[in-house]
């Protein structure tokens, strides 16, 4: 039963090595596993925090359609994530009003729901950080 399974999002790259040290340098994953051979740069796997997620190349027939979705990882201080992160060169989106009751910081948007803080990565995939209700 998929109750016992475990999960893992894959992530679309372009090009595996700018990924690869993109994850693992800014944002702190651990490589797994990489394929060999002439499958190097179709297929990493990485570890950050409890999770974890494949970085694989779609083949070049497959439209890359970005911003349809989005990975996000839950944090316990969103501040200091993101000044972190910022140390490492990651840069954030411009942060955006979801209501009248939104607050912002910087690249943080603080809701009655909780924070997020928008960036993406080096293939153009958006990433989000969320902290719970504030």
């Amino acid at each position: 039963m998929l109750s016992k399974a475990g999960f893992a999002t894959l992530i679309p790259v372009r090009n595996m090595d700018r990924a690869l040290k993109f994850y693992t340098k800014t944002l702190g994953a651990k490589l797994q596993m990489r394929a060999e051979g002439d499958m190097k740069d179709m297929f990493a796997s990485l570890k950050l925090g409890k999770e974890e997620f494949w970085l694989v190349h779609p083949p070049d027939s497959q439209e890359k359609k970005p911003d349809v979705a989005y990975s996000a990882f839950v944090v316990k201080d969103i501040k200091a994530e993101v000044t972190e992160l910022r140390k490492r060169g990651a840069k954030f989106e411009r942060v955006e009003k979801m209501e009248w009751t939104t607050k912002t910081d910087g690249p943080i948007a603080y809701d009655p729901m909780g924070a997020t803080a928008f960036l993406k990565d080096t293939e153009g995939n958006l990433l989000m950080l969320w902290h719970g209700e504030m």
